[in-house]
């Protein structure tokens, strides 16, 4: 419902004021909405980055875009990145694998289709956002977070050899099979020469032979999670066929009838597309091509391998329809070129087949049966490597003890970090996710001071600390508790949960120590039965516009309801009148704080900026006076506000390195608010080196900052 205000605001606002307007001498060109994508929720601008940060009539267009980004309410992203995750026809209860998932725009798709329903807090489907790059890793995690959903977990693993994870299903564990998985390998971007001046000084055929394997890999190591009638789909930036059909071909060749390409030509109506190729020749560096494998000489053999030429025999070539492979071509409808492949799974993979006989040849303690099933799949000419593999090397003694360890620690709910006998730690050491014990002290006062609701699911709530005081309470949804619990020793967790409750000194002298986060009052809301008060429009626009204000300055029904309440952390309830067309038409929920005289809401200042604008307030020459007038008093609400709503986050540290690293890498970070037109934030190729070295100087630095427990350079 927020989606639909913002579309009514832009089409009806800024829209209209960029018409009839010239800009340098040029008249604008009115921004349009994608043909192919849904309910016109994708909007296509030509406006060059410079021209939108720099021209004074466009700061009011380009301050609401860099704004509502901030909230999580838009994101830009290159128009062609944005079909993989439409193809994916993904349903809320889905489970989802987003396999190199960094900077993350992608996944932000994802998690707004989980939730399409607003009524339900918690989907059951989940996301889980893996990237090979720490440091990239938490650019993810600051994309997903604006979203504010339980429902995904951004994880580091290399995606060729992401390990296989255990749920508990009534009792007995099983393996995680996903019912979708997005597999956006790393490319040579070819398709972004457009905008991305490096491919043109940087490309050579080299590129694409050197990427296929890892590609192949990838791609096979994802069918082999997907799930029996499950979808992946394969994407590259790129249009060179090594890298593309050739992969396809040859995972399709091996998989015996498993696989299957989908035909999506019905999908996507508008998508102007061209089929996949079926001929194609290799060329090396120098120049030389080749038409078949055994044309190539023994010494070029390791850069050019068998799977990257077409299939010869026609009857397997045409069983296989790799026309149904999407070409996405630049000058077709303006956009950069990208391919796009729909795999089906139709039953296990024919390597996956032979798990038994495996699982009988490795002895291993009671604690990792299941794992020996899960990683069986190695023993074939599989191009996966896993590294739990070299667990059967190690002694005895260390297994046992691991073990003993792992039992004790899933008992008290804690998943920490894995152990490094296990994996090399790398990045950042992350703090534990600890899980409430079910007859935790710290939750009686909150439920009985918010009268929660006896469904409320206290298993979910988890903090980031093992000892000392609990400063935040995160929430997670019921599906994702049992991926963490369950596997805790073999995967690296960056992120996961959203903040639901905040430590709040003043709060227990009136009977709760934790106030309520905005972040997630979405989620939380539904479980909410006492100090909720409902609010008119006017009422809304007092909240967010003044710092502190006064009982009187309220609605006569708002002053009667807050008479009877005590001090503390509130809810308020905006519902919209569907008899008053003219005000705002979708809910809002909001954090306040009830004092003795006053009321205030807790709520960061781009999404005040975010309900003003849906409800017409213009916040845009609000903040011109504010800035003409300097007034000092205005700076120190600001700074208190920020005070208050950052709170001591234990993500303090991850956000820092964000900001810093956006800072760095400029405006190629996925975050970096909406200013261009023609960028893509899904950029896999040479600027990720320089993005390492850069974030690397970070580190450095965030380790003299922050406190040298919580970071490891």
């Amino acid at each position: 419902s927020h989606a639909k205000e913002i579309l009514h605001c832009l089409k009806e606002k800024y829209f209209r004021e960029l018409q009839d307007l010239e800009v340098d001498g040029q008249k604008v060109e009115m921004p349009q909405s994608l043909s192919w994508y849904p309910e016109e929720l994708a909007w296509h601008t030509n406006l060059s980055r410079k021209i939108l940060r720099k021209s004074p009539q466009l700061e009011r267009f380009h301050q609401f875009l860099v704004s509502e980004t901030e909230c999580g309410n838009i994101s830009r992203q290159e128009a062609v990145s944005m079909i993989p995750p439409l193809l994916l026809n993904v349903n809320p209860h889905h489970k989802i694998l987003d396999m190199c998932a960094a900077p993350g725009s992608k996944t932000a798709q994802l998690i707004e289709m989980l939730h399409a329903d607003m009524n339900v807090p918690f989907p059951k489907g989940f996301v889980i956002a893996n990237d090979v790059d720490n440091k990239r890793c938490y650019l993810l995690v600051h994309q997903a977070k604006r979203l504010n959903s339980p429902c995904i977990m951004v994880v580091n693993h290399d995606a060729s050899s992401i390990p296989n994870l255990q749920i508990d299903v009534d009792g007995r564990k099983e393996v995680l099979f996903y019912d979708r998985i997005l597999c956006d390998v790393p490319c040579s971007g070819d398709g972004t020469m457009r905008k991305n001046i490096d491919v043109w000084k940087k490309w050579t055929t080299q590129n694409s032979l050197q990427l296929h394997g890892l590609q192949l890999r990838i791609a096979t190591r994802g069918v082999e999670q997907l799930a029996e009638g499950g979808r992946m789909v394969y994407s590259t930036c790129s249009l060179n066929p090594i890298e593309n059909e050739a992969v396809i071909a040859s995972l399709l060749e091996k998989s015996q009838g498993a696989l299957e390409l989908a035909d999506v030509s019905s999908e996507l109506p508008g998508l102007k597309r061209m089929p996949g190729i079926t001929k194609w020749k290799v060329m090396l560096k120098d120049g030389q091509w080749f038409e078949e494998w055994k044309d190539v000489p023994s010494n070029r053999q390791t850069q050019i391998r068998p799977t990257m030429f077409p299939i010869k025999d026609e009857e397997r070539l045409k069983a296989m329809n790799l026309e149904r492979c999407l070409r996405i071509l630049p000058h077709h409808q303006n956009t950069g070129g990208f391919f796009v492949a729909v795999l089906i799974k139709k039953s296990p993979m024919p390597w996956n087949k032979r798990q038994p006989k495996v699982h009988q040849k490795l002895p291993q303690r009671a604690g990792d049966a299941e794992v020996a099933t899960a990683n069986s799949d190695n023993s074939s000419e599989c191009v996966t490597e896993e590294p739990t593999l070299t667990e059967n090397e190690k002694s005895e003694k260390m297994q046992e003890l691991q073990n003993s360890n792992t039992e004790q620690s899933k008992k008290e709910g804690i998943c920490g970090p894995p152990p490094s006998k296990k994996m090399k730690l790398f990045g950042f050491k992350e703090d534990p996710f600890v899980f409430l014990p079910e007859d935790d002290p710290l939750f009686l006062p909150i439920q009985k001071f918010y009268a929660l609701d006896p469904s409320f699911p206290k298993m979910n709530l988890l903090t980031r600390t093992q000892e000392g005081k609990k400063r935040q309470l995160y929430m997670v949804s019921k599906e994702l508790r049992n991926v963490l619990l369950n596997n805790s020793e073999k995967m690296k967790v960056i992120n996961t949960g959203i903040k639901v409750w905040s430590r709040n000194s003043d709060g227990e002298q009136f009977g709760c120590a934790f106030r309520l986060a905005q972040e997630g009052i979405y989620t939380l809301y539904p479980f909410i039965h006492a100090r909720i008060i409902n609010v008119c429009i006017e009422d809304v626009k007092i909240l967010l516009t003044q710092e502190n204000p006064f009982l009187s300055k309220f609605s006569s029904e708002t002053q009667k309801k807050v008479k009877d309440l005590a001090m503390g952390s509130i809810v308020l309830k905006y519902d919209p009148d569907p008899e008053k067309p003219e005000d705002l038409q979708c809910p809002i929920v909001l954090c306040g704080w009830q004092g003795k005289t006053s009321l205030r809401a807790f709520v960061p200042k781009n999404e005040r900026l975010h309900y003003l604008r849906m409800m017409g307030v213009d916040v845009f020459k609000a903040k011109r006076k504010e800035e003409e007038s300097e007034s000092k008093t205005e700076e120190e609400v600001q700074h208190r506000l920020a005070q208050t709503e950052e709170g001591m986050d234990v993500e303090d540290k991850e956000h820092d390195l964000v900001t810093k690293m956006e800072a760095e890498i400029g405006e190629e970070s996925s975050h970096s608010p909406v200013e261009s037109s023609a960028m893509e934030v899904e950029n896999k190729i040479e600027d990720l080196d320089q993005s390492s070295k850069n974030a690397n100087s970070h580190v450095s630095q965030e380790s003299k900052d922050t406190d040298t427990s919580n970071v490891k350079d």
